[in-house]
């Protein structure tokens, strides 16, 4: 979902192996959790979908999925996933598009950390506003500080747990649970993770 040239065409030249990495047989305890939030039927954002792995394990729990990328290639590789609705747009096009109080989640697993710092805070705001009351935001970023290239070019946003929770809660959503981890990334680095679950009062 980001704008970044160089990110983007990183994605797009390694969606194939990005989408073997990302391969699960089924959904992950934290999108287990996300599926178990959400209403039956209910209408779910995959902001920054990648190849669409998430985004197919919801489809097959029953959820009506928008799956979104800026990257051309992984909105191909998701748009074949059954029952998902894949489309071309950015985090700011995306977000625009979205009605108020429309969606019932809003899964942002590791997209909005290719998103400038000074935007952060009106992408949330967005999400919260295309909530419906009691909907649902799950948010995982790569934690530190700053803005800085990886290995293969990506650029990418770093935030502490304390500044995203910050973040989250000044966006008007409540936080229900977090969780910190450690995980390998296209790029053979292992780094720190913080997933964050809110909801919308």
């Amino acid at each position: 979902m980001s704008t970044d040239p160089e990110t983007l065409a990183l994605y797009n030249a390694r969606a194939g192996e990005y989408a073997q990495l990302t391969a699960a047989a089924r959904p992950g305890q934290l999108l287990r959790q996300f599926i178990a939030a959400m209403p039956p039927g209910g209408d779910v954002l995959d902001l920054g979908c990648g190849p669409g792995i998430d985004a197919s394990h919801m489809a097959a729990a029953g959820l009506q999925v928008w799956a979104t990328d800026a990257a051309s290639a992984m909105v191909d590789l998701a748009a074949n996933q059954p029952g998902v609705r894949a489309e071309l747009a950015d985090f700011t096009t995306t977000l625009a598009k979205a009605p108020a109080a429309s969606l019932d989640g809003v899964w942002a697993n590791f997209s909005l950390l290719h998103a400038p710092a000074a935007d952060i805070p009106r992408h949330l705001a967005a999400i919260a506003q295309a909530l419906r009351p009691g909907g649902h935001l799950h948010i995982a970023l790569k934690t530190g500080q700053g803005s800085a290239r990886d290995s293969l070019g990506r650029l990418y946003t770093y935030f502490t747990p304390p500044q995203l929770i910050g973040l989250v809660e000044a966006a008007g959503l409540q936080l229900l649970r977090r969780r910190d981890g450690q995980d390998m990334g296209l790029d053979g680095v292992p780094a720190p993770w913080v997933a964050l679950l809110a909801k919308r009062g």
